[in-house]
């Protein structure tokens, strides 16, 4: 007896001193009020800037605005933006491309969809966002232990930023690339040194629903077309409404003419909802048939490529890095 209770003091003892050891290796990362330097795991120096922890957000959720901090943020918009059961350093990677996309937004002066918060939980305008009750209800007998791994996520990266030129960039994301990504002026209006073209590694293997199929008859098309361009020309024959498919050197459409109207590849696809502007087109028997691949705009990291670059051995910060060109890994305290 009396060795059983020696025995039992001593394991509560040593699991009292790994939890210490735990907290004391946080506790010794440079804060953002020391002004010390601090090695990202890329290898780079750079003066740390505000931390996870001291950063206070704005966040407006389902019309209401709350005060959180940005480490509690991030990993609301982790739970909603990517899937828990991904690579641990693909989760870093979202979590720093999150934290920059956000930061890059309170730089540019937010949006004008909600001047009383410095961001939302709408994924048209900035990031999706769930709370920890709803998480725990998706992943019902996992959630223990998907919150520990998502805040893991979050909490080693913290304070990490992709910066160009010493500020935060344009962190955009998406789904699954058609082998790789393209760049920002193939979307938008403008193309930027950081968002170009990369190579990255889908596969039908590797990728749920990497190839999609969409049907519409000439009437549905005509209709969805119509309603976002009334100017557009779609009578006679169905087989005439689509022309002049031009496609960049990522295979993505660049620009496609339907109906006299010239659109770029992702206007198309938001339009008819298609899964991506990676696409091919028939019209037969009155309707029309997109085979889609991949899912998104295709700009910026691929989720389910950087799983796969994680699965490879890479790092978060070389994740980003290869995602976004030209840039760095560091500390940012605008």
């Amino acid at each position: 007896m009396k060795q059983l209770l020696r025995i039992t003091i001593l394991l509560i003892g040593l699991i009292w001193i790994l939890a210490w050891a735990a907290a004391g290796r946080f506790d010794d990362t440079p804060s953002a009020q020391d002004g010390s330097e601090s090695p990202l795991p890329s290898g780079e120096i750079t003066a740390p800037g505000e931390r996870d922890s001291a950063k206070t957000l704005r966040v407006q959720i389902q019309g209401e605005v709350q005060e959180m901090d940005m480490g509690t943020y991030l990993l609301g918009v982790l739970r909603a933006e990517m899937p828990a059961s991904f690579e641990e350093e693909a989760l870093k990677a979202q979590a720093i491309a999150a934290r920059t996309y956000t930061l890059y937004r309170i730089r540019g002066g937010g949006s004008a969809n909600h001047l009383d918060a410095d961001t939302c939980d709408d994924h048209t305008c900035c990031k999706a966002y769930i709370n920890a009750e709803q998480a725990a209800a998706n992943w019902g007998s996992m959630a223990v232990y998907y919150e520990e791994k998502l805040a893991r996520a979050v909490s080693e990266t913290d304070g990490e930023v992709i910066l160009y030129d010493g500020a935060p960039i344009l962190a955009v994301f998406f789904s699954s690339a058609d082998g790789s990504t393209q760049g920002a002026g193939d979307v938008w209006m403008n193309d930027l040194p950081y968002l170009q073209k990369v190579d990255s590694p889908e596969t039908e293997e590797l990728v749920p629903n990497y190839y999609s199929v969409a049907t519409f008859t000439a009437a549905e098309f005509k209709s969805l077309v119509l309603a976002a361009k009334p100017d557009a020309d779609l009578s006679g024959s169905p087989e005439h409404w689509i022309k002049d498919i031009v496609r960049n050197d990522s295979d993505y459409v660049a620009s496609v003419t339907v109906g006299g109207v010239k659109l770029r590849g992702n206007d198309l696809r938001t339009i008819l909802s298609l899964r991506s502007p990676s696409f091919t087109v028939e019209c037969k028997d009155n309707a029309f048939t997109f085979h889609v691949t991949g899912y998104g705009h295709g700009v910026g990291m691929s989720q389910y490529g950087a799983n796969i670059l994680a699965k490879q051995g890479l790092s978060a910060e070389e994740i980003v890095q290869h995602y976004f060109s030209n840039t760095t890994v560091g500390y940012y305290d605008g």
